[in-house]
């Protein structure tokens, strides 16, 4: 088995910039009356925003410092080149790209100085920190009119508690202020929330710590969050290896969300992994996917999902449904190691009012191809998530580009967000192994009937402006 799950899921470079072919940033911009309509939308041009990691990156010889690409929508979708990388050797980013950082691991987004301009978090929890290796970062990027430029640290209230602080991120109004909070995960119990209200001199107005029932070593893997009681407060979902009093296993904790703050709620029952959050029955509600992607739950071998749709008491220990490959109408076939479930990620493609799932099979077989990878969407619906009209796109789908290879790892990551407008989200999908862990990005448009391979695009590395240099493994972290 590869890799542990990707814990989910700068002033030289002001000349690289230019070298790129890309406009330098303006620092600030003019504050607007109202917070960003869309948490990932950074110049506030009304479209929702691409971001994606290779947190290997090659940047100025330093190996696996990390790189982080923002291709911005508009209503012909994205483009490779209407975009900006940032690193840490970027102008007005905090630090310095180093050996080891990681920058770009884990990625988060919302209105933190309620500008009218989304803002991203960037992790670096390779970051070393004085003589604390590993002690990790979590940066702040600035939106502005004309896109992401500056930042601060969102410093670690706690660094001799833990180590890779940021490992983990998620934005959200955690006690209904309407200002947007920061949750930070690292390999401790502890996850810190940054109270809304951030300024870009001061940062955060103060921090409060939540203390998980999880594993310290592993810590948070990843945070999601959404209202899952309909209170108007965020809450938050945190998978870790959760301890009780005979054993552990992988888990996901829920958090509920209140004036005060953040008080625990639940555990789920299934040994989860990964996590996301959205409306899949339309009710209102927000609901929690949860994937189990080494198989063991509920007799699955490659893995599965579960639904716990959410009400005004929140979300039931117990799922509502599980999900395999071998549930009727699933494309495939329950197969060891088939990692389903591996990254997963909830927006609405037909534009019906029902959030939809794109569950990742990062390791699937097809043909001769060995771990090349597939992603299947299933449907939402007034009874949750079904398996009727699901759909299955892999490169050897008619209208995806490139072709099933051998360590492909196709859908790494996924992300589902309208990138152009027309009210249906668009998949992207990342493969860390692509053209030998170069790594690559693909892009399908939603429509009323589904998900189209027709138009289809793909960008590598080299066609964004990040170096091919060692495997930066580019897509094997995409914004939530």
């Amino acid at each position: 088995m590869r890799r542990a799950p990707t814990p989910l899921s700068t002033s030289t470079a002001l000349a690289a910039l230019l070298v790129a072919g890309l406009t330098p940033l303006a620092l600030d911009a003019p504050a607007s009356a109202a917070a960003a309509r869309y948490q990932d939308d950074f110049n506030g041009d009304g479209y929702r925003d691409l971001v994606t990691a290779a947190p290997a990156a090659t940047v100025g010889g330093q190996t696996s410092a990390g790189a982080v690409v923002v291709t911005y929508g508009s209503k012909s979708g994205i483009s490779a080149a209407r975009r900006t990388v940032v690193t840490q050797n970027t102008s007005g980013i905090p630090g310095s790209a180093e050996r080891g950082d990681h920058f770009g691991a884990a990625l988060a987004s919302g209105d933190l100085d309620n500008d009218g301009y989304a803002d991203l978090v960037v992790s670096a929890p390779g970051e070393d920190l004085g003589t604390d290796t590993d002690g990790g970062t979590a940066i702040i990027v600035w939106g502005s009119r004309s896109g992401l430029s500056g930042g601060r640290t969102s410093a670690d209230p706690a660094p001799t508690a833990h180590d890779r602080f940021g490992q983990s991120l998620t934005v959200g109004d955690f006690n209904g202020d309407g200002r947007a909070d920061l949750a930070v995960g690292s390999t401790g119990k502890d996850v810190w929330v940054s109270k809304g209200g951030f300024t870009r001199t001061s940062g955060a107005v103060s921090k409060y710590k939540i203390t998980a029932p999880i594993r310290t070593g592993t810590g948070a893997t990843s945070l999601a969050t959404g209202d899952l009681n309909g209170d108007g407060t965020g809450d938050l979902v945190v998978n870790g290896t959760y301890l009780d009093d005979r054993t552990a296993y992988y888990a996901a904790v829920v958090f509920q969300g209140s004036a005060s703050g953040l008080s625990y709620r639940t555990v789920l029952a299934e040994d989860s992994e990964t996590a996301a959050v959205g409306d899949i029955d339309g009710d209102g509600y927000d609901d929690v996917l949860t994937g189990q992607y080494v198989g063991g739950y509920d007799g699955n071998l490659g893995g599965s999902v579960s639904t716990h749709l959410g009400g005004a008491a929140g979300v039931s220990p117990e799922p509502d449904r599980t999900i395999d490959q071998d549930t009727p109408g699933v494309p495939g076939a329950d197969e060891t190691n088939d990692n389903f479930g591996w990254s997963l990620s909830l927006g609405d493609v037909n534009g019906d009012g029902y959030a939809d799932a794109a569950v990742s099979a990062d390791y699937e077989k097809i043909g001769s191809a060995d771990l090349t990878g597939m992603v299947t969407l299933l449907r939402g619906s007034s009874s949750g998530l079904i398996t009727s009209g699901a759909q299955s796109f892999s490169q050897d789908t008619d209208g995806v580009p490139g072709a099933n290879e051998t360590n492909d790892h196709f859908g790494t990551a996924v992300h589902l967000a309208d990138l152009d407008g027309d009210g249906r989200a668009d998949l992207s999908v990342g493969a860390d192994g692509e053209n030998g862990a170069d790594g690559a990005v693909w892009h399908l448009r939603g429509t009323t009937a589904g998900l189209t391979a027709k138009n289809a695009t793909t960008f590598g590395p080299s066609s964004v402006g990040v170096s091919t240099s060692g495997s930066p493994g580019l897509g094997s972290v995409l914004l939530p």
